[in-house]
């Protein structure tokens, strides 16, 4: 039987924090203990250059994240995890996708409209400060999908647009030049895959609101104590749907202790004792982990090697692959 194939990865410009942990390490670390599935993993180095210019932040984020990785659990012998920049075949790739992908398409990416609606407001050139790389990200995240033919892809609700752009160059690709690539399809975990901030709004690095995953239980209590909340006092009924609070505990409760918080929310639980109970559900739950993360920081040489040995595992399927794909479009000794 065909092992379904799925693969994510997590841009190196920042530490992780809760939501990279909700949104896309959890249930890719537990889809990789599925024997029916092959999974892929990648830190997103390439795609950091986008976001910084910063080589310090995106060498100690590429550390941090490998580790947080690696301390979660990933079977690294099952996987296949790696870094993007390690496999040359991902840009060469990238460009045979550039010469399939249509401009209008990339017109329509969510993160150049949004950067030209903020140049609109700003009454400046519409592509004032906007590079090739944030025009053409989608693209390059279409080589990732692609190059490992995933059948799956677990992404954020921001990033569905980009898979299926990834599924129409694809398309095109195929219909030029006969089956070359599987189809991929996102795959979104529920209602968790975006988790709120301190501030109420998607947990991102660009508005500076996360909670860093494997923070010391001192900074992550002041991190907690910091959520945004309304001025509804003790004994007060509070709104479970409108609260950060009461998200956060939803992305890391288990059945029964979703049900005890909503019956605590309708009660009226005071803000402070609500912080201070998701504090103590986050730490249980990351206690452990954090050690092992921790001493995984002092040693970079063994994390550089797990990185380059998943490098091999990833080029023994790419380069096959790239193969086939220069063939395909005639790129191929003269005979």
């Amino acid at each position: 039987m065909t092992k379904q194939r799925v693969l994510t990865g997590i841009t190196t410009t920042g530490t992780p924090h809760l939501g990279n942990y909700v949104g896309a390490i959890r249930p890719a670390i537990a889809a990789s203990k599925d024997d029916n599935t092959l999974s892929f993993y990648f830190l997103a180095d390439f795609h950091a250059l986008i976001k910084s210019t910063d080589p310090d932040l995106v060498h100690q984020s590429t550390r941090e994240i490998a580790a947080t990785w690696l301390a979660l659990g990933l079977d690294i012998e099952q996987a296949v995890f790696y870094r993007q920049s390690d496999i040359p075949e991902i840009p060469e790739l990238c460009w045979m996708l550039n010469c399939m992908a249509a401009k209008g398409l990339m017109n329509r990416a969510h993160a150049y409209k949004a950067a030209v609606a903020i140049n609109d407001e700003a009454k400046q050139d519409p592509d004032y400060g906007i590079n090739m790389g944030l025009f053409s990200y989608p693209v390059l995240m279409a080589a990732d999908i692609l190059m490992f033919n995933a059948h799956k892809v677990p992404v954020g609700k921001d990033q569905i647009q980009h898979v299926e752009m990834a599924r129409d160059i694809a398309q095109k690709f195929n219909h030029i030049y006969g089956e070359s690539f599987v189809l991929p399809e996102a795959v979104i975990e529920g209602d968790l895959a975006v988790l709120q901030g301190l501030d109420g709004r998607k947990m991102s690095k660009s508005y500076g609101n996360t909670i860093p995953l494997f923070l010391p239980e001192k900074k992550l209590k002041k991190h907690i104590n910091k959520i945004k909340t309304n001025l509804l006092e003790p004994g007060d009924a509070k709104d479970p749907e409108t609260s950060t609070v009461f998200q956060i505990w939803k992305a890391f409760a288990n059945a029964d202790q979703l049900s005890y918080m909503q019956e605590e929310f309708a009660n009226g639980i005071a803000w402070g004792e609500a912080k201070k109970q998701l504090f103590e559900l986050i730490n249980n739950q990351i206690a452990e982990p954090r050690e092992r993360y921790e001493s995984l920081m002092s040693e970079q040489g063994y994390i550089e090697s797990v990185l380059q040995a998943g490098a091999k595992k990833a080029r023994g399927f790419a380069q096959p692959t790239l193969e086939k794909l220069r063939h395909a479009v005639g790129i191929r000794p003269l005979r």
